[in-house]
């Protein structure tokens, strides 16, 4: 058996970035080590639109600070950036105080003008990675909905949703990821935020759709078989291939 602890945060995000950094920072150190932690979409800075300069400077700090802290755990967030006079809004994974993947988000939502403020990645960055010997891959919030997207994480053991997503449509964002995990016989761990406008709806899901989540609590947790993907796609053979 593979154990491992995975965790969605499930937090507020406020106008001040230094106190987002100090609070996921907070919450890490409340997560067991050796663990997996996704958290909501852009979580040190919200959609900062007026802000966009100031977001992707803080950043910079962020990502300093991700390093430090990721030297027990592995981390997966997004973080406003600037590259060539552009903003992306982009997904990174620390892992052993290492930054090992980052992709641009490809599909922009368009109903909250993202597309107006953010250059749009290439859909050759959602590409499969790997934490030790685990095969992963993420969809960044509005990503989730498009099917030809799931193909290109098809066949991770877990696949990571950072969201910043509508509580006018949380029964499709709830709806959507237990999908996701059952169609890719997969762990998934979806991060939703907190505030008044949002879905929460953070959860962990099992390849079976067995669905750990509270939409009361900051923090959600599951101790986890990761052998209950390989038993799935052995025993309910849909040509997902075994990596466990």
């Amino acid at each position: 058996m593979i154990s491992k602890k995975l965790y969605a945060l499930q937090v507020k995000i406020g106008t001040d970035f230094e106190l987002n950094l100090k609070k996921v920072l907070t919450l890490l150190e409340q997560c067991q080590e050796d663990s997996i932690i996704c958290t909501p979409e852009v979580v040190f800075s919200g959609f900062a639109y007026q802000r966009m300069e100031e977001a992707a400077e803080f950043a910079k700090l962020a990502t300093q600070a991700l390093l430090e802290a990721s030297k027990h755990h592995t981390l997966i967030t997004t973080m406003i950036e600037k590259n060539h006079q552009h903003f992306f809004n982009n997904l990174k994974v620390f892992h052993k105080g290492e930054l090992i993947h980052k992709q641009s988000k490809h599909k922009l939502f368009t109903l909250g003008d993202e597309q107006l403020h953010f250059q749009a990645g290439l859909e050759d960055e959602i590409v499969p990675f790997y934490v030790d010997s685990l095969k992963c891959a993420a969809l960044n919030c509005f990503e989730l909905r498009f099917i030809d997207l799931w193909k290109r994480v098809q066949g991770a053991d877990i696949i990571f949703i950072p969201a910043q997503w509508g509580k006018q449509r949380k029964d499709q964002f709830e709806t959507l990821c237990k999908a996701l995990a059952i169609a890719n016989q997969s762990f998934v761990v979806a991060s939703d935020g907190a505030n008044e406008t949002m879905a929460r709806g953070s959860a962990v899901i099992t390849p079976y759709g067995i669905v750990y989540k509270n939409d009361k609590k900051e923090i959600i947790s599951a101790q986890v078989d990761l052998h209950e993907t390989s038993k799935m796609r052995k025993y309910i053979q849909t040509g997902i291939p075994i990596n466990l």
